[in-house]
């Protein structure tokens, strides 16, 4: 069959019945560019959180999981189960087979937020996403001892500026009633917006945290033994410990033997794991939550087609004169009941159209907004093969919802005489 007639045909019906049918359609493309938002951002956020952190070969710590590991140093959850000594991090750094090490300390934290002593390291070797390198957004990294470096989303949310006094709270948790405030910290920097965990930290020197913990005990500083910010930059304030430390490998085909090295470390138990696989097993235990969201956004759009199906039904009643002129000219029941499909999938490829530049729109104007206010970085791209094949499903799907009132329609021009139904 000729399908050039019956498409032309479904398209003037189509258009005839603009206004009722514009609804349906702007529904339909409501509940599409909803599903493609969810697997749009389930796919982002996957592709985000996989790449919190990326040009590191390993993450070396004391001796725990993986998971464990993972998670309170990069993203700053949880807490270490022991410290590295200083000397095993010196001979970590000094392996032939690394390339660079970066020495993370944690601890401490300011108004719910972690607090991590590094060094200039951290600035220049930490990637994220398609190895970006950290960026500042003001001021310049640390260079004092007192110095601070604010995360994009902490000087956002406490509206800090440059050269404003933070003071730190010792332990890590939400609430501390002690404070290194004898000590305050000056902001001499703040990082761009990564949409990662970097956005949720402060950043302070190896030797700042040596020195605002210089005369504590048991947690609780010991009267007259604390230092003043002068007598601390006059110290020797090479730190005893750090927490883990971030490793490049000189040439990656020897990540795997170095990787048993520091796992065999015969000075103290250390673990060093592969933060790509560490990130996948993590994002394995999450991910049911967002395939659910997926099934349950798929439901709203086949509801809309369901509703598409309502409406052409209802039409059939005002559709008889239309049949039965039809049926006077030699169109078969097939004809019939094939304008039916051609007007659902029509309506489903239009609202698919649209659903994408809906999205594309959206997309361009709030991803901005959201990687400023929330730290969350989306960006147009070209469709993946996942959302192509949701796209191809929705007109497929909108074809056998399709088949409800071609059937109806082939049967009644069956069964009904021509006079019987222009009389009706």
């Amino acid at each position: 069959m000729n399908l050039r007639l019956p498409l032309s045909l479904a398209l003037a019906s189509l258009w005839h019945r603009r206004g009722i049918l514009t609804l349906v359609t702007l529904t339909l493309t409501l509940s599409v560019t909803l599903l493609l938002g969810v697997q749009y951002l389930r796919s982002e956020v996957r592709h985000s959180f996989t790449s919190a952190i990326s040009g590191t070969d390993l993450i070396v710590g004391a001796r725990s999981g993986q998971l464990n590991l993972l998670l309170y140093s990069v993203f700053h959850l949880g807490n270490a189960t022991n410290n590295i000594h200083w000397s095993s991090y010196q001979t970590l750094r000094d392996m032939g087979t690394v390339d660079w090490a970066v020495p993370l300390s944690l601890g401490d934290s300011y108004r719910g937020y972690r607090v991590v002593g590094t060094d200039e390291g951290f600035l220049k070797h930490y990637r994220y996403g398609n190895d970006r390198p950290l960026q500042l957004a003001a001021g310049a990294w640390f260079d004092d001892v007192f110095d601070v470096v604010l995360g994009a989303s902490v000087a956002r949310e406490l509206r800090h500026r440059l050269d404003d006094q933070v003071i730190l709270a010792h332990g890590g948790g939400a609430t501390s009633f002690l404070k290194h405030d004898q000590t305050p910290f000056r902001v001499s920097g703040i990082l761009a917006p990564t949409g990662t965990p970097v956005d949720r930290a402060v950043y302070v020197s190896l030797q700042g945290l040596e020195a605002i913990h210089t005369g504590w005990e048991a947690g609780v500083p010991r009267p007259g033994r604390t230092l003043s910010a002068d007598q601390a930059r006059q110290q020797d304030l090479t730190p005893q410990a750090i927490t883990a430390a971030l490793v490049g490998v000189e040439r990656k085909v020897l990540t795997f033997r170095l990787q048993r090295r520091l796992n065999e470390f015969a000075d103290e138990p250390l673990s060093a794991i592969l933060p790509g696989v560490a990130l996948s097993e993590l994002w394995r235990i999450m991910g049911q939550f967002e395939t659910a969201l997926l099934g349950i956004t798929g439901f709203v759009v086949v509801t809309s087609l369901v509703g598409l199906a309502a409406v052409l039904l209802t039409l059939q009643v005002h559709r008889k004169q239309e049949i039965a002129i039809l049926r006077a000219t030699g169109a078969s029941p097939t004809l019939i009941a094939l304008l039916y499909i051609l007007e659902c999938a029509a309506l489903a490829i239009l609202a698919c159209l649209l659903a994408v530049l809906l999205g594309g729109l959206l997309i361009a104007v709030a991803g901005p907004w959201l990687l400023h206010h929330y730290g969350l970085h989306l960006q147009l791209r070209p469709l993946d093969v996942t959302e192509w094949l949701i796209l191809a499903c929705v007109p497929l799907a909108a074809v056998l919802v399709g088949l409800i009132p071609a059937a109806r329609a082939w049967w009644r021009s069956r069964t009904q005489h021509f006079g019987t139904t222009s009389t009706e």
